[in-house]
């Protein structure tokens, strides 16, 4: 394992924390603004590694399988954690939820038949990008901001579903990927 790849593993240290100050196992407990803003820097920082561990393996030259593995996995669980909390808060539809999972279930799926895994394409890189900036600005407590949150979400549900149509349609040539 090298340093971009450790930097990914690293990111998963985010996520129970993220939980555990966006939704605390108390009962019937909504998150302070003070715990959001604490879940929101961390889920920020946990987002900030994977441009970070991407570039370092570019420019380190240490882009490994393994790696190709593990970010877009990681990527998934620090975008599922939050939205699974922002379902129970009642701040999005489920039903929005399950076309993102459906579409990263599918995609897994048809991943576990290729032979070689390539890298995101630039619909898989806006899809998240769009997945992060739509849960920062959920978890943000900006009352005004809850419907533009609302909209970068169906937004990025929509960008979500394009680029699993994407990755899944007959290309050219077949080195086209998501993430």
């Amino acid at each position: 394992m090298n340093l971009p790849t450790w930097i990914t593993v690293s990111r998963l240290f985010g996520v129970p924390l993220l939980l555990y100050f966006l939704y605390p196992p108390y009962p019937l407990y909504q998150p302070s603004d003070r715990s959001r803003w604490i879940a929101l820097a961390i889920f920020l920082i946990s987002a900030g590694t994977d441009w970070l561990d991407g570039y370092l393996a570019r420019r380190l030259n240490q882009v490994t399988d393994l790696g190709k593995f593990l970010d877009p996995l990681v990527d998934k669980l620090l975008v599922f954690a939050p939205l699974l909390c922002l379902v129970e808060l009642r701040q999005i539809p489920a039903w929005g939820v399950f076309l993102i999972l459906a579409r990263e279930l599918t995609i897994a799926g048809w991943r576990v038949n290729q032979t070689q895994i390539s890298g995101a394409n630039i619909w898989g890189k806006l899809k998240t990008v769009s997945q992060i900036a739509a849960i920062a600005l959920l978890i943000a407590p900006f009352p005004l901001l809850e419907q533009l949150a609302l909209i970068a979400f169906w937004i990025s549900v929509a960008l979500t579903l394009i680029s699993g149509l994407i990755y899944l349609l007959p290309t050219q040539n077949n080195s086209v990927s998501s993430n």
